[in-house]
């Protein structure tokens, strides 16, 4: 039995995330779940308050009705590392097993689009009348998503300085902690050159001064994420790929998914080692590892399917009849 008190493991979490960021870890996260967890203490019990540890941790993991498995398991573990570390000093302290919240991944499949539903998309973008989302810059965003996979937020945060149409290069600064250049096709610097032309054209009929950013509003003001989310989400819904209301349903975000899929499934088709690409595409979306890329793996039926064909290809080519 391990007794603790609010005030006892705020100690140790300050001892524990001092360790932490002294081998170059930020743990920020790590630090919010651990606060979470002390205050949630305290709040029950008081600052010196005794409980059992396993207890609190117990109490702690259910205290939200309906929480994502993924989240609760997530933010359990950091807890358990915080048991981890006060078994140092104290070998009988109490560690609770994995199972008590075991799943660390995702086990949510993205919505991919099929290339019919990306033209249905481009289409009704091309033919939008909006009082703030014009046409012209509504079709590029959506062909800069699907074409290469940015994230949102790194699409519309685009400035006139990042892009170098004579290269063919995206430039993407500082997303998820890291830089990246993104080579993109001939046929999006055209897009992407048309798409120029008109938003110099809406500066001069506004009058407005050339902005940093490169996706504007009919008003010539920066688009922003919110609003490119919600305009998105409007084509979405009128071609029936998302409920009338809600968050459920296709999200702008399977842009990126459709990109990543659609490019795994091409080289499939081409006959291509699959896993030595993984690396490439890896870079190019800007994933932190090569984990977070091999989830399009198991995307589709088509991809699961083109994997098991040329495994017992590969099979039958290693074992020749007899």
């Amino acid at each position: 039995m391990t007794t603790v008190t609010a005030d006892r493991l705020t100690r140790d979490a300050q001892e524990f995330l001092r360790i932490k960021r002294a081998m170059g870890i930020a743990y920020w996260r790590g630090e919010f779940v651990l606060n979470s967890f002390v205050r949630f203490v305290a709040q029950q019990w008081g600052d010196h308050g005794e409980v059992e540890l396993d207890d609190a941790i117990t109490r702690w993991c259910v205290r939200i009705a309906g929480r994502k498995a993924v989240t609760l398991g997530n933010e359990f573990g950091v807890v358990r590392q915080l048991c981890l570390f006060r078994r140092r000093h104290d070998p009988t302290s109490y560690v609770p097993e994995h199972a008590l919240a075991p799943i660390k991944e995702s086990t949510f499949l993205p919505y991919i689009f099929s290339h019919e539903e990306v033209r249905r998309i481009l289409a009704l973008a091309t033919s939008h009348h909006g009082r703030f989302i014009w046409a012209p810059m509504l079709r590029t965003l959506i062909l800069v998503l699907y074409c290469t996979g940015l994230r949102l937020g790194e699409a519309v945060r685009l400035r006139m300085a990042d892009i170098d149409l004579d290269r063919g290069i995206l430039k993407i600064p500082h997303s998820k902690g890291r830089a990246r250049i993104v080579a993109i096709r001939t046929d999006l610097v055209a897009e992407l050159r048309n798409y120029l032309a008109d938003r110099q054209r809406l500066l001069r009929e506004r009058r407005r001064p050339e902005p940093e950013a490169c996706f504007l509003r009919l008003d010539a003001s920066p688009l922003t994420v919110g609003s490119a989310s919600n305009a998105i989400c409007r084509l979405l819904r009128q071609l029936g790929l998302k409920p009338p209301s809600g968050r459920v349903g296709a999200r702008p975000y399977e842009l990126r998914h459709a990109f990543a899929v659609h490019r795994l499934t091409a080289w499939a088709n081409e006959g291509a080692d699959i896993h030595a690409k993984l690396p490439l595409l890896s870079a190019y979306l800007g994933h932190q590892n090569i984990i977070g890329t091999e989830v399009y793996l198991k995307a589709t039926p088509q991809l699961l399917e083109l994997a098991s064909s040329r495994f017992e290809q590969f099979l039958r080519d290693a074992c020749p009849p007899r």
